[in-house]
């Protein structure tokens, strides 16, 4: 894959990325759990609500985490282009092919190899 193209399909889903932490900031997922729960103690709720409100709460820091793990992926990627090792599987050297990169720009590993992990 040329680096110009790369580059381009790396940005693009670094943008993409960047704006869904955004909505998440945007809705909160930061405030600490408490002062989550204390906004919804004024409301007579029921034990199992809270559990609902704790679950949530939990699948969006995670979904965020995961987020923010692929954009260090395309940093890594953003790098091997600089370096002209980007689309070189880390685990077997061979080359990943370029559907896959253009489908996940920040992956470091072919199908294979992924599959074993």
């Amino acid at each position: 894959m040329e680096q110009e193209h790369a580059r381009n399909l790396i940005g693009r889903e670094r943008e993409r990325l960047e704006a869904l932490v955004r909505e998440r900031e945007a809705e909160g997922i930061n405030e600490s759990e408490g002062a989550q729960i204390s906004e919804l103690a004024s409301y007579d709720q029921h034990q199992a609500d809270l559990g609902t409100e704790t679950f949530e709460r939990e699948k969006d820091l995670s979904l965020l985490e995961q987020l923010e793990a692929e954009l260090v992926d395309l940093d890594r990627a953003l790098r091997k282009v600089d370096e002209g090792s980007y689309g070189v599987c880390e685990a077997c050297g061979k080359d990943i092919p370029a559907e896959r990169l253009e489908a996940m720009p920040g992956t470091r590993l072919c199908v294979e190899d992924q599959a074993r992990r």
